[in-house]
């Protein structure tokens, strides 16, 4: 974890901008295989959202109000299961042509849309991912997974916030960081089956 930056929070190194890929042993069918943006992290906890969990459902149709973000999203235009907390909620991460405007910055001009206001502020997007639902973690709760290695911690890229092919970014992040993580790259979804 030599790549995190110390927060603004006492005895909490901020892992916002880093992504967290489910280790080996983490069977939790919310997060198994699952690469996750933290977009926040600090003593109180931490959230983020999963970036490599597409739904079946077209952004146009779960939130018409942001159907103008279906074209920055990509080819697929479709709505991201961010994690399993608040469902219901909607969570929108972009690439900001003016930074300032984002609600929370994650990483360069990439953060989230602010909640008060997100079919104001959709002008002004290059890219952008609407997500139902979020991952969190109370206070300790992340770095008790991470001391058990549930957890891989990588720095993100921007593109691999908006990657074209979701099902295989985990496998692609582990490739890149190479070594050992290469081979859990390549290790069958159930290794009963090796």
């Amino acid at each position: 974890m030599a790549n995190r930056s110390r927060g603004d929070h006492k005895g909490v190194d901020s892992l916002r901008g880093h992504l967290l890929l489910a280790g080996a042993g983490l069977f939790d069918p919310n997060f198994r295989r699952t690469v996750i943006l933290i977009g926040e992290h600090s003593e109180e906890g931490a959230m983020g959202v999963v970036l490599n969990r597409q739904s079946p459902i077209p952004v146009d149709e779960a939130v018409p109000p942001l159907a103008e973000l279906a074209g920055l999203t990509g080819s697929d235009g479709l709505v991201y299961v961010g994690g399993p907390v608040q469902p219901d909620a909607i969570v929108v991460l972009a690439d900001f042509e003016e930074p300032e405007r984002a609600g929370v910055l994650v990483l360069g001009s990439i953060g989230f849309v602010p909640g008060d206001n997100e079919t104001d502020s959709i002008d002004g997007l290059r890219r952008a991912r609407v997500f139902a639902g979020y991952a969190g973690w109370g206070p300790g709760q992340l770095e008790s997974e991470l001391s058990e290695s549930s957890w891989i911690v990588e720095p993100a890229l921007p593109d691999d916030i908006f990657t074209a092919d979701p099902e295989s970014l985990w496998s692609a992040i582990l490739r890149r960081k190479g070594g050992r993580f290469a081979l859990l790259a390549a290790m069958p979804e159930d290794p009963r089956l090796n």
